[in-house]
């Protein structure tokens, strides 16, 4: 199996960490990639229209992406239980993971605003409506302890790496500050071995 990877993409730390989390990790061989909101990589498209990461090559033959896709297809394969089955369980974690997704689409479109756009065509307010998706989102989960204590699946696999991706890019929003229950939760899920490890090419 393979994995077009970028070092920063917390969507490609979430196929990895939940690989890890499988006892797949070791499988996933990592290829590089130029993954860009305006200079498309053609490369990427030639596999994936969309031109994103992460894509993925099964040993079949198959390519699938998003992050959403490869999971379940890792979790599948593994015959793990990141995803439940059926019934309230599945219906939660499967929301949480979109909860997790959506923090993570708002983080990048705010971080491509930084870097991506021309200074003149900046958008401030934009910008900060799109961190406000993730404060909101933060405050939610702070009101619900019990939605994020003691599971590991792969909604809070899906959060655990959008906080990852909020202290690696944003560190001025200082969100622990506001958020105490999250950020006792993350701190103890994030020394998990698949959240604190590493990939590099």
């Amino acid at each position: 199996m393979k994995i077009l990877f970028s070092p920063f993409s917390p969507y490609v730390r979430k196929c990895l960490v939940t690989a890890h989390e499988l006892g797949l990790g070791d499988r996933v061989q990592l290829l590089p990639s130029n993954a860009h909101p305006v200079q498309r990589d053609r490369e990427i498209i030639a596999n994936n229209p969309l031109g994103k990461v992460p894509t993925f090559f099964t040993d079949d033959g198959q390519v699938l992406y998003d992050s959403r896709v490869i999971c379940e297809y890792l979790n599948h394969l593994a015959g793990g239980t990141l995803i439940p089955a059926a019934g309230p369980e599945r219906w939660q974690t499967l929301t949480l993971q979109s909860l997790g997704d959506g923090m993570l689409d708002a983080s990048l479109l705010a971080r491509y605003e930084d870097v991506a756009r021309p200074d003149e065509r900046k958008w401030p307010e934009w910008r900060a409506a799109q961190l406000d998706k993730v404060e909101t989102s933060l405050a939610y989960l702070d009101q619900r302890p019990d939605l994020l204590d003691g599971r590991v699946d792969l909604g809070a696999l899906a959060i655990g790496c959008a906080l990852w991706y909020l202290d690696l890019r944003f560190p001025d929003v200082d969100w622990r500050a506001r958020h105490a229950e999250t950020a006792r939760w993350y701190a103890g899920f994030s020394q998990r071995p698949s959240m604190a490890a590493s990939w590099s090419l």
